[in-house]
């Protein structure tokens, strides 16, 4: 059992705003293929001109590093694959991204629960 919830955004390479009409059609359609792949569940996404949000239940064999990796590289393969000028583009990505997690309990919460575990026993 796991609850592990991580947003993330990342941009194309110098922000340009290329994620739009068909190739945002194209990445949503990518994203969706890849995240099934990987056991991914996306509970929100939203893709902008410059920018991608993207949030995900993922499973723990997998690190955010892993997937984010895994995400940029197959869409990057593809897109560029289908649309021309994006192979003219040094690279689809920045390899930077943002990443944050997310869960249903509180930092309080989960500290009050492991010390009442002592008293349990």
């Amino acid at each position: 059992m796991f609850l592990l919830n991580y947003h993330f955004i990342w941009i194309p390479g110098r922000r340009r705003k290329v994620l739009k009409d068909k190739v945002e059609k194209s990445l949503r359609r990518l994203l969706k293929e890849k995240t099934k792949e990987l056991c991914l569940d996306i509970l929100a996404e939203e893709i902008m001109p410059d920018h991608v949000h993207l949030f995900v239940n993922a499973p723990p064999n997998l690190s955010p590093d892993q997937i984010m990796h895994r995400l940029k590289g197959y869409t990057s393969r593809r897109l560029r694959q289908t649309y021309a000028h994006l192979k003219r583009m040094p690279s689809m990505w920045t390899r930077s991204y943002f990443v944050s997690t997310a869960g249903n309990v509180s930092s309080k919460t989960i500290k009050r629960y492991i010390a009442q575990q002592s008293t349990r026993a």
